[in-house]
């Protein structure tokens, strides 16, 4: 363990480190997130073993320290969960709670630096860089009093890691859960790493890890011992890449980009429009268009907004949180088809000249892919994505496709 770890006496945190007052890039990561607002919304669930989905055939999207306790973790199938713990308590997923808690979350961070880099909807950097002046203490007092004002104001506790870069405040983040803080120093960064197994460092997943284990590559000392040029040789990018951590080193700054705070489209249509299928084409093709510029911005949204106007020029939006973010097409698709199917619910024969298709509450993609909800299905779906789209890229748009795409390319 480094030397910065939070011990606890009578609810008080007490932290000692000889980096402490210099280090101020930080990883905030809500503890089990939605179990905790459940729990918050209904305390005769405190001390019980409790998950966020699962259902009869689904799988678990948030698992309670006590559930975790008898080896339940999310994305675990319910039946083998509930094998573990009979007695096992599941309920519903409410996404707006779960949307209302993290904005104040997240209100709460930006009152403290400006620099905060949300990567899901229960996690962030944040770079606290000279907010000693600001707030007259330093990060590390700062971060305390955060975990404080969110337990005490939003109902939920969290834990902090507190580094020099983000990769390390993010594994320091991992060490200390729940409700705990943890330091790793610059000076003892390379000591700290050595004994770590390589799946300690983020993005080395379990095929990665295998291929280094039969390597002879188990440990991260292992991978301080080689040269750069060995790993790149080995590996190619990747080996760059597990260099650089494994040195400690992450030269990636905090990046808050306020300007985008959604993406959308939206087409008028050149007749005024009644039916249901033709309405489902336009928007299908406005999924496809806000899907491509999340992509290439690099962003994912948690809640999906479905814009109508009508032949009166009366518009209205109905919105949906999502369980995790997403800028995938087809799910845009799904979850937009959804919304317009409950609003043409009872044969409603409004004509509408107007349909568009957008996302909010943006996190990085590559952030969203490690929440602890992204469900296995929607990575096979988005490797499919990803197959389409670099065929599209090189061949055309219209290379491959749906009979949905070819009906809407011909309108």
């Amino acid at each position: 363990m480094p030397k910065g770890v939070q011990t606890h006496c009578q609810g008080f945190g007490v932290i000692e480190h000889e980096e402490l007052e210099t280090l101020s890039i930080a990883h905030v990561d809500c503890d089990a997130f939605f179990a905790s607002v459940e729990k918050r919304d209904n305390p005769e669930l405190k001390h019980l073993p409790v998950i966020v989905g699962g259902g009869d055939r689904g799988v678990v999207a948030a698992a309670c320290y006590v559930a975790r306790t008898y080896g339940i973790r999310s994305a675990m199938p319910s039946f083998q969960a509930r094998r573990l713990c009979p007695h096992l308590v599941a309920v519903k997923p409410r996404f707006e709670a779960y949307a209302e808690a993290s904005r104040k979350v997240r209100d709460a961070m930006e009152a403290l630096t400006p620099l905060v880099q949300p990567v899901s909807i229960d996690e962030a950097f944040l770079d606290l860089s000279g907010t000693h002046r600001l707030h007259g203490r330093s990060p590390a007092a700062s971060l305390i009093g955060l975990q404080r004002q969110i337990e005490r104001e939003v109902g939920v506790t969290v834990s902090v890691g507190l580094s020099h870069n983000k990769s390390l405040a993010k594994m320091a983040s991992d060490l200390d859960k729940p409700r705990g803080f943890a330091v790793i120093g610059e000076e003892e960064t390379l000591r700290f790493l050595a004994d770590k197994p390589v799946t300690f460092i983020h993005g080395v997943g379990k095929s990665f890890a295998a291929k280094l284990n039969r390597d002879g590559i188990e440990t991260i000392g292992d991978v301080q011992k080689l040269t750069l040029r060995d790993l790149v040789d080995r590996y190619g990018e990747g080996g760059l890449r597990l260099h650089a951590r494994a040195m400690g080193r992450d030269p990636r700054p905090v990046r808050v980009e306020r300007e985008v705070k959604s993406i959308s489209g939206e087409t008028t249509f050149s007749d005024d429009l009644r039916d249901q299928a033709a309405l489902e084409d336009k928007l299908w093709g406005m999924c496809r268009k806000v899907s491509q510029r999340a992509k290439d911005k690099g962003y994912a949204g948690l809640v999906v907004t479905l814009k109508l106007k009508t032949s009166t020029f009366r518009s209205f939006t109905r919105r949906k949180t999502l369980g995790i973010a997403t800028n995938l097409a087809e799910v845009l698709f799904e979850e937009g088809r959804a919304l317009l199917r409950e609003e043409l619910k009872g044969g409603s024969r409004t004509a509408y000249r107007l349909i568009g298709i957008g996302i909010s509450d943006l996190v990085a993609a590559d952030g969203a892919r490690m929440d602890l909800a992204y469900p296995e299905e929607h990575e096979k779906l988005e490797r499919r994505e990803s197959a389409v789209d670099a065929l599209r890229a090189k061949f055309g748009a219209d290379v491959i496709g749906t009979m949905r795409d070819r009906r809407t390319t011909k309108r």
